[in-house]
């Protein structure tokens, strides 16, 4: 009988998101050169910030470091926003559709589990986690659209509150119709148009 040769199994490109290391000087240089332009380009997201103190206090944080850098290769467009009720400092993904590299995934861990069929990469919850952060729920979602559109032929999953999750469901927004709009699906389900976006935290005096 001839012999089967079994294919090698196709990789998870998503595995980058686990895969963070130290910058090195030039990987460095380069990332705060896109950052800082992009920081320049969309003022309105943080208006009583300097590039000056954000970059110094980037410099010293390799691990935000690398999450910025993933969240960047994988098409997040990372910058950084002072959300309005309490200035508080966030790197949120504010590419124009949800991030290329990050879409067809289930809502959470426990989604994925259950899922016994057609079982995706993995889901959006545990990646951001990865990643340093955590999904933007449906306030910050909003307060996003308010200032820069988003989402106009894509969706992203959004931090679900449990009441909602403990039924079956997740959360997800977009905007059609120059309108934001806050749906519901099975939090098993993924498209290939629906990804993620991350929040990740980071302390600084503004003042």
């Amino acid at each position: 009988m001839p012999k089967v040769i079994k294919s090698a199994p196709k990789p998870n490109p998503f595995d980058t998101l686990d895969a963070r290391h130290i910058l090195d000087e030039h990987e460095l240089d380069e990332l705060l050169h896109t950052l800082s332009t992009r920081f320049t380009n969309k003022q309105p997201l943080h208006p009583s910030l300097s590039w000056t103190t954000v970059q110094d206090a980037l410099v010293h944080n390799p691990e935000l470091q690398a999450s910025l850098a993933v969240m960047e290769a994988t098409g997040g467009e990372p910058t950084c926003v002072q959300w309005q009720h309490d200035e508080t400092l966030s790197w949120v993904d504010c590419s124009e559709q949800t991030p290329q590299g990050r879409r067809a995934l289930c809502y959470d861990l426990a989604a994925w589990q259950a899922r016994k069929a057609n079982k995706p990469y993995g889901d959006a919850v545990t990646y951001a986690q990865r990643l340093g952060g955590r999904l933007l729920n449906q306030e910050e979602y909003l307060y996003l659209q308010s200032l820069m559109d988003l989402d106009t032929k894509t969706s992203s999953w959004l931090d679900t509150p449990s009441t909602v999750r403990e039924l079956g469901g997740a959360l997800f927004g977009d905007k059609r119709y120059a309108t934001t709009f806050i749906y519901h699906n099975g939090a098993d389900s993924y498209y290939s148009a629906r990804g993620f976006r991350v929040r990740i935290d980071m302390t600084i005096d503004i003042h």
